[in-house]
């Protein structure tokens, strides 16, 4: 229990999840969750726009590529991996902030990278300077390839 008696303790393991395939009406929900997740990074970089930061996402989805994140039976965000020329990229793989820092972005990532590898790809992502998310993505095998003031582009060789 905690201090109060009367309150449970909160769970801070990754809750059950599964993926799923997106749909064309995932769009609006992903272009939500992008909007609030990206907000204080592009907010620090001076680069928010509330429009221009859905519009992207709009403008790329591809739900052929994409997954939905479903935990405990909830939408919880998605994940593209998109083929390219030499590998894959990693895109819009965002996380409903309630349910960041309990590892479900790591066993989401864990499995996505496990496909890779067994196909022998190279994974390449960008992610935003100064985010969070590189960590994430270092702990993972993904290393610095170029960056500009804006944007640290990264690649992973299979079973880095």
């Amino acid at each position: 229990m905690n201090a109060r008696t009367d309150e449970s303790p909160v769970s801070l393991s990754a809750p059950a999840w599964a993926l799923r395939a997106a749909e064309p009406t995932d769009v609006e929900v992903i272009a939500e969750l992008r909007a609030a997740v990206m907000r204080p990074d592009l907010e620090r970089l001076g680069r928010f726009d509330e429009h221009r930061v859905r519009q992207r996402l709009r403008d790329s989805f591809s739900p052929r590529h994409t997954s939905v994140i479903v935990a405990d039976g909830a939408f919880a965000g998605c994940v593209t991996l998109r083929p390219a020329d030499d590998g894959q990229w990693l895109e819009h793989f965002y996380l409903d902030p309630a349910l960041q820092g309990r590892g479900l972005g790591s066993a989401v990532l864990r499995t996505l990278l496990d496909r890779t590898d067994a196909a022998g790809d190279l994974v390449r992502l960008n992610v935003l300077q100064g985010s969070a998310a590189r960590r994430l993505y270092e702990r993972h095998g993904f290393s610095v390839e170029q960056q500009d003031p804006i944007d640290v582009y990264m690649v992973r060789p299979p079973g880095a």
